[in-house]
Formats: structure tokens, C-alpha cells, sequence
């Protein structure tokens, strides 16, 4: 029997599931339990989401952490490195959440492109802006996708059911996905050149952060959209803002910050970006895949 502790919240369903293979569950409570290091002694396994870091000082502290589970894609909140030293193994659901992402970049596209939010906003405070909200198609415009793994490729099987033309990049090659898929392989430059939507889906790493800064965005189109659904970091928000201020760019949509929240909102509040708060794969089906997942990882590292 295997002691788990459920740092961040999952669906109730997977946790009634680990218990009834025999495992010991506890569920944290941040308000009331003290801090994780301490609590986190004695368990062999412990379950987060992005809100919970597992750092080299919580893995140096807890002799018997046997496995982390992080319920969801990315590992930028574990101390990987660490990790490996202490032989405790770190696993994730990456393939929860990739139809809930998906979707979501193509709801960006369709109300960027529509300005669904201004018109929405305008109609409840009883303006009739009909003229002033004229939109654009996706129809035949250019989707740029920087990162080509799991929802990087759902992404273009949308877009290309909607007759766009699908521009990919991506470190490794990619040459094979792209041909069955109908989409283009490129260098970065020409991706961000050439897009009419720029969407990412790329890890917070060192080689990543920043990637999409004042160079790239001077690179783009005027009447081009920045979609991040990825990690806050991997945009310079500084340089967001002055291309957005200085109309290099027409608009972005953004789920995912610097700081979450953020410190400071005046990117949010920019009357070109439509901004949602991290919940790009905050859907009924991808919490539950992530719980299903969650559940057979842990059973099958303790069998």
C-alpha cells in the first residue's frame, strides 16, 4: 500500500478509484495543513497541478517520495534535475488536455478575427456598433504553429478543416506529420513572417523563454493575432504591449501569463487582447481524462 497525497484538487471519481486499489489518500488542504515539505514526510507519492512546485528542496527533505504526478501537460514546476538525483520518478498526463487546448486556439482565431468580445461588451452597455465591428475570415488565411507535438498537430487538423493554409515549426523534424496532416514544415522566421494567427505550444524551457520577443513581433504582419495557450514566459509581455500600443500587431489572445495571476494587468486590459485565465484545458472532458490518467500512472508504478 502506497501513501498518496493529493496536492492540488482532482476529480473526486479518480480519487475514490486509488483508494479502492488499496492505497492511503489524503487530500491537502492548503488554508489549513502547513507547508508541503513538512506535511509531504512519510507519503510515497504525490499529485500536482501548476498551482503546487516541487523544488530540490522539498525533494532533498522527503526521504520517502517515491513518485510525483503532475495531472496535466507541462513539468515546469518540478525540479527535474533534482528529481533524478533523489530517484524519485516524475510523471504527467500530457494527453489529457490536447482536444481542450485545441479548441480553445480556434476559439481565439473566431472571436479575435470576429472582435466577438467588443461587439458583446458594446451590446450590454446598449451600443450599436455595427459599422465599427467589421471582421475578417479564417477562411484561406495562414495559421503559423510554433511547437508541433500533441496539440500543435490537433490544432491543424482544425484549422485545416477550415480551409486554412497550415504553416509548422518545430526543433525536430517534422517533415512526416506535416504531410499527412496537409500542413507546410518551415524555419521560425518564415512561420512568423508569413502567419496570419501565430498560436504556441512550446515548453517553458531556457531555450523557450522569451522566444517570441520585440525581433519577432516586428517580424509579423500588422493584421496578424498572437495566441498563447502555452506558458506565460515563452512571450515578452513588455514587448507585447508596445506592439500592440505601436500596431505592429492587431491583436493576441492570451491564457497564460508571466505571472498567474498577473501583477501587473495592463497587457490584460489592452483593448486589442482578449485574455482568459489559464483555462485552455479547464473543460468537463479533460479533468476527467487528467483524473483517469492520474489514477492508472500511480497504479501502475505501485503494482
Amino acid at each position: 500500500m502506497a501513501r498518496i497525497l493529493i496536492a492540488d484538487p482532482i476529480a473526486e471519481s479518480a480519487v475514490e478509484e486509488i483508494k479502492g486499489a488499496g492505497h492511503e489518500v489524503v487530500t491537502r488542504n492548503k488554508e489549513k495543513d502547513g507547508p508541503l515539505q513538512e506535511q509531504l514526510q512519510g507519503f510515497d507519492c504525490v499529485v500536482i497541478r501548476s498551482a503546487t512546485t516541487i523544488s530540490e528542496d522539498i525533494l532533498k527533505a522527503v526521504d520517502s517520495l517515491k513518485l510525483v504526478v503532475r495531472a496535466g501537460v507541462g513539468l515546469d514546476n518540478v525540479d527535474l534535475d533534482a528529481a533524478k538525483r533523489y530517484d524519485v520518478k516524475v510523471m504527467n498526463t500530457p494527453e489529457a488536455p490536447t482536444v481542450s487546448v485545441a479548441e480553445m486556439v480556434i476559439a481565439f482565431m473566431f472571436a479575435l478575427g470576429r472582435r466577438i468580445t467588443s461587439a458583446d461588451s458594446s451590446m450590454k452597455e446598449e451600443r450599436w456598433e455595427k459599422k465599427q465591428l467589421k471582421g475578417t475570415e479564417v477562411w484561406k488565411k495562414t495559421l503559423g504553429i510554433i511547437g508541433f507535438g500533441r496539440i500543435g498537430y490537433e490544432v491543424a487538423r482544425r484549422a485545416r478543416a477550415l480551409e486554412m493554409n497550415v504553416l509548422a515549426y518545430d526543433v525536430v523534424n517534422i517533415d512526416e506529420h506535416c504531410k499527412k496532416i496537409g500542413a507546410q514544415s518551415c524555419d521560425l522566421e518564415e512561420v512568423i513572417k508569413s502567419a496570419d494567427y501565430i498560436t504556441l505550444h512550446v515548453p517553458l524551457i531556457p531555450q523557450t523563454e522569451g522566444m517570441i520577443g520585440e525581433k519577432e513581433l516586428r517580424m509579423m504582419k500588422e493584421t496578424a493575432y498572437l495566441i498563447n495557450t502555452a506558458r506565460g514566459g515563452v512571450v515578452d509581455e513588455k514587448a507585447l504591449f508596445k506592439a500592440l500600443e505601436e500596431g505592429w500587431i492587431a491583436g493576441a489572445g492570451l491564457d497564460v501569463y508571466e505571472n498567474e495571476p498577473p501583477e501587473d494587468w495592463t497587457l490584460v486590459k489592452h483593448p486589442k487582447v482578449i485574455a482568459t485565465p489559464h483555462v485552455s484545458s479547464s473543460t468537463k472532458e479533460a479533468q476527467e481524462r487528467v483524473g483517469e490518467l492520474t489514477v492508472q500512472k500511480i497504479l501502475a508504478a505501485f503494482e
